[in-house]
């Protein structure tokens, strides 16, 4: 992945725009703009709505998220992992009202859609409010590698779907299926190979422009006056009648008991999986730029966002690792750039949707293909054979659930496989013993809670121990509750063998959740003053 430093440009502190910096946001934004056009339409059909619900989307939230969001530069709009969510709300909804005909279904499940996103934004700004967007420093590295290599994957194999054949289920086999895009679509495979070798090697000869913009604007201009037979954005759909949002307030039918338990879990799932995949988001740019975002505020820009996109007929939505990198990339390092291209996203669709609907799409395959190898870390594929096999073992089930399942289900995947290898290699306590004045003194090493119980009290011989023992706790650590009750069990047994038990380097936190081997306490000077976490 590139690497660079930065220092994070804000669109209120405009002095401090260069012209460099001012050219560099404005030609990033525009190549990130004519990008979300395809995206937000393909997004917009995995929901099940119009096209138009993506592209109001896309521009709502990358514009709120431009101006509030806690990372300069960061591209947010629809996204194909909200989207997918919203597929089963779409069936609940068609269960739900058999007997409306087609449009009148379509229109109720937009409305269904809308309101979902506007409570789901209430969550998001709920949660940033309360500064709960720390916690994605809980994720592990290499969770955060799984996350970012199988979106890589999830990316490119979102392309593949502008190369399918028509009526592909007549082909038996992805052999078939495989030649049968390469005789349909083999000058998109051509322009998809220029895109990417222009992206690859223009930057070595000059930097001046993106160099995805300049494959976007030849490569059209090519096809369009040469008549060259490819499919184009307005192949896609038709973006002649798209006009500015404008406000829409959802079906009051909605604002009913069975309604709301349809929406409320799906508004749940839909603002932490946005939230998720921002954060994540927000971690890879910050490695990129070097400069620490504000997880808090891109929580609060987000969840504003998505609920003024319901309230204007758009869908959710949440940061996208594709665009971002291809801002970032490009040079589009501040908040122009994203504002740049959420303004201009509306104002090519509205404004010139003749000129957008000319643009092939193979370009924009070729594009997302690049930002696909870039996004992808390959240094992780290295690093495996010299990581602690726990650790791997993480990275490749993350991106292996990413691709298959879900984002969300992915990352908690990882956080869980995580902390249950980590309390398995710390449930371990290792007691050393001397003789000292008759007296057998077990020094304990290590972590006492409920993982490491069992080996604690595997340490003690109290049968054969002499008449006085004494546990010294000075280099361990009793974390929880589950410890200080081994501690209290291990002192019933000593004081029903008739043995003098002392236990030393105690913290009073520690002492204080002690019921049977409180008495049995020394008091040191050099006692601890670490705190357990107990629930008694």
């Amino acid at each position: 992945m590139v690497k660079f430093r930065h220092k994070g440009i804000s669109l209120f502190n405009i002095q401090n725009y260069s012209k460099q910096n001012i050219k560099n946001d404005v030609l990033s934004g525009a190549l990130v703009a004519v990008a979300l056009v395809p995206e937000a339409i393909a997004f917009s059909f995995i929901a099940g709505v119009s096209p138009v619900v993506g592209l109001y989307g896309a521009f709502i939230i990358g514009l709120i998220t431009a101006l509030l969001g806690g990372k300069p530069g960061m591209i947010s709009g629809a996204t194909g992992s909200v989207a997918v969510v919203f597929v089963g709300l779409g069936l609940s909804v068609k269960g739900m009202y058999p007997d409306l005909d087609a449009q009148a279904l379509s229109m109720m499940v937009l409305h269904y859609i809308l309101l979902t996103s506007i409570i789901a934004g209430l969550i998001q700004t709920a949660i940033g409010l309360m500064k709960m967007g720390k916690f994605i420093r809980l994720v592990p590295q290499p969770a955060l590698f799984g996350f970012v290599n199988g979106l890589a994957i999830v990316i490119a194999l979102a392309q593949l779907t502008f190369l399918t054949p028509k009526n592909v289920a007549q082909y038996s086999s992805w052999v078939d299926i495989v030649n049968a895009s390469f005789t349909e679509n083999y000058m998109m495979y051509v322009i998809i190979i220029i895109t990417m070798a222009t992206m690859q090697f223009l930057p070595k000869l000059s930097k001046a422009v993106p160099a995805g913009l300049v494959a976007i604007v030849v490569i059209t201009l090519v096809v369009y006056f040469g008549e060259v037979a490819t499919k184009t954005v307005g192949d896609l759909a038709d973006l002649s009648n798209v006009s500015m949002p404008s406000f829409v307030m959802p079906y009051a039918s909605l604002f009913t008991w069975e309604a709301m338990l349809i929406i409320l879990p799906v508004a749940l799932i839909v603002a932490l999986v946005g939230l998720i995949e921002s954060l994540l988001t927000l971690s890879v740019l910050d490695e990129m730029g070097g400069e620490r975002g504000s997880g808090n505020k891109e929580c609060i820009a987000l969840g504003v966002g998505n609920t003024t996109s319901g309230l204007f007929g758009g869908m959710a939505g949440c940061a996208m690792i594709g665009q971002s990198v291809i801002n970032f990339t490009s040079g589009g390092l501040g908040r122009l750039s994203s504002l740049t291209a959420a303004v201009l996203l509306i104002i090519l669709v509205v404004s010139f949707s003749g000129v957008i609907a000319a643009i092939p799409v193979a370009v924009l395959v070729g594009i997302m293909f690049m930002v696909s190898i870039g996004t992808f870390e390959f240094s992780s594929v290295k690093r495996l054979k010299h990581m602690p096999k726990s650790d791997a073992f993480v990275l490749i089930v993350v991106t292996i659930i990413t691709v298959l399942e879900d984002l969300a289900v992915a990352v908690i995947a990882g956080i869980i496989i995580s902390a249950l290898v980590f309390a398995w290699e710390h449930a371990k306590i290792i007691a050393r013993t001397k003789e000292e004045n008759g007296k057998k003194v077990y020094e304990l090493d290590g972590p006492l809670f409920f993982g490491s119980v069992t080996s604690f009290n595997e340490q003690f011989d109290i049968e054969n121990d002499p008449s006085e023992v004494v546990i010294d706790f000075k280099n361990a650590r009793v974390m929880d509750s589950s410890g200080a009750e081994a501690i209290d069990s291990i002192t019933e047994k000593y004081k029903n063998e008739g043995k003098k038990l002392t236990l030393r380097h105690l913290s009073k936190d520690c002492k204080k959740a002690l019921h049977s081997a409180g008495p049995f306490c020394t008091y040191e000077e050099d006692d601890p003053t670490y705190k357990v976490a107990t629930n008694v």
